[in-house]
């Protein structure tokens, strides 16, 4: 019967790569990404001070989610830049996105972040050049409601 392989404690472990992912929107993979960057949850400390102490307490305060930047090759494909413009014209359309993170081979899942009701905040145009032979790049910033983690099917391996 196979068994789930965990770490030993002290063991090494590898670390994954950071450049095999794809981007999934509502569930659907959506375009050729180069970058993610932003990923980043904040529980800010607030000072509390109890009634009739002088002890100041450390308590959690409301959660934050910083906005995460997604950078991609300029393509005819209008789809996000279809939801940056209704956002703009005042019709948000949030929706669920998520970032999988991919194995060497580029062809298993071993992370998955879902960022929960995800809408546009800012997108920036390619950066174009003459004399440059470079891929056009633009950028687009995602604000969310909520952050989750999975691990994928090729997150801890099966062993005899």
């Amino acid at each position: 019967m196979p068994t789930t392989a965990t770490p030993q404690p002290g063991a090494p472990v590898d670390p994954y790569r950071a450049y095999h992912f794809k981007l999934l929107i509502n569930g659907i993979t959506n375009g050729h990404f180069t970058e993610v960057s932003g990923f980043e949850v904040a529980i800010p400390s607030l000072a509390y001070r109890e009634a009739g102490n002088e002890r100041i307490r450390a308590v959690p305060g409301q959660v934050e989610y910083a906005p995460v930047t997604l950078h991609f090759g300029l393509t005819n494909a209008r789809e996000l830049w279809d939801w940056v413009n209704a956002a703009a014209k005042g019709t948000v359309n949030r929706r669920n996105v998520s970032v999988v993170l991919l194995d060497p081979a580029g062809t298993a899942e071993v992370l998955r972040w879902n960022m929960i009701n995800a809408w546009p905040t800012r997108w920036r145009g390619a950066h174009l050049n003459t004399l440059s032979q470079e891929i056009a790049i633009e950028a687009l910033t995602l604000a969310y409601e909520g952050l989750e983690l999975e691990s994928g099917s090729a997150a801890a391996p099966a062993t005899a």
